[in-house]
């Protein structure tokens, strides 16, 4: 076991990791306790969905829990609805398929187009405004959890402490400005009709199968340079950011709360690389000089309301270390943190 958050030292199966992810907490299954209703996720087919869903199917075993998507992916909803989730098929670009879903009290609102932004900027717009749009209108009577990102922040001092909800979004890029065109069209519809809500403001979720640690860690495995002119990052664990979102339910408000949410620490790319290659036994491949602003969120309103995320750094840089090392199943989907454009 690890010395100090009592997790295992490695996780050796996809169906381990699926377990430690989606294991709820105390604080969340009291809190979902008091959210009447039941709750929907619209857009689960994504990298988060299904951790998510099978936390809320574990937390609240007496509520409805329904997840939407096109479900492209083979398997997902054969395996969601064995666990006892619902599942819809629908198009979120279909405002008539949309206005078809049941009116259920709780949404969690995860769809989004990220990768391919750049060259598709009419599907990104599509995905990131007028999909919000349609959802916003739909359910207004009920609380909506609508996840963003801390990339419609401008870059931050590292001194600065990373930027707090309180910071004038300025979002470089045609993803980010989409993404706060999101948050816009949450905003309107929440002044029109009084519909309470958090802005999920997300920063790099941590799975063993992608994000920033993975990244790293397969470039150091594959002998690849790891620029690190995007210096600093945030990064939680991806069980630890599904049940904040979750427990967010219980903090709708109108107008919707902005909320930071990642881990307390601004952490040095350069640092976690040296830690992976300490662990990989790889002296890694250090390009590049550290800018002196990134995209850096502050997150003491999160901590005050959930607590510290219950895994570690060390912990997950073990975790991944171990992983990728093993040649176990990465999910292919680079989060690209080193981008300083923008442009996806």
């Amino acid at each position: 076991m690890s010395p100090n958050d009592g997790f295992p030292t490695s996780i050796e199966s996809e169906a381990l990791l699926e377990d430690i992810m989606s294991t709820p907490s105390p604080g969340l299954v009291q809190d979902l306790a008091r959210v009447p209703g039941d709750i929907m996720i619209l857009g689960v087919g994504g990298k988060m969905g299904p951790t998510l869903a099978r936390m809320a199917r574990r937390a609240a075993p007496e509520k409805r829990i329904v997840a939407v998507a096109r479900f492209s992916s083979s398997g997902l909803r054969e395996e969601l609805e064995t666990e006892g989730i619902d599942t819809i098929v629908c198009d979120l670009l279909d405002a008539e398929a949309v206005r078809a879903l049941p009116r259920i009290e709780n949404i969690v609102f995860m769809a989004g187009f990220k990768f391919g932004a750049q060259s598709d900027p009419g599907q990104t717009w599509a995905m990131n405004v007028q999909v919000p749009a349609i959802v916003a209108e739909t359910f207004r009577d009920s609380r909506i959890v609508a996840f963003s990102t801390g990339c419609v922040y401008p870059f931050a001092e590292v001194r600065e402490g990373g930027s707090s909800e309180d910071v004038t979004p300025e979002p470089p890029g045609e993803y980010a400005i989409t993404c706060l065109g999101r948050e816009r069209m949450f905003q309107h519809y929440s002044k029109l009709y009084g519909t309470p809500g958090v802005l999920f403001r997300l920063n790099y979720a941590i799975d063993l199968r992608y994000g920033v640690l993975h990244d790293l860690a397969q470039k150091i495995i594959d002998r690849k340079p790891i620029d690190v002119s995007m210096g600093h990052v945030n990064i939680i664990w991806q069980g630890d950011a599904c049940a904040q979102a979750l427990r967010s339910l219980a903090h709708c408000a109108s107008p919707p709360m902005p909320l930071n949410v990642s881990g307390p620490e601004i952490l040095s790319v350069r640092w976690l690389a040296q830690e992976l290659g300490r662990r990989l036994d790889i002296e890694p491949e250090i390009i590049g000089v550290e800018a002196e602003r990134s995209w850096l969120t502050n997150t003491a309103r999160a901590a005050q309301l959930f607590g510290y995320p219950s895994v570690s750094t060390l912990t997950m840089i073990g975790w991944v270390a171990d992983w990728v090392a093993a040649g176990r199943r990465s999910l292919g989907k680079p989060t690209k943190f080193e981008v300083r454009s923008g442009a996806y």
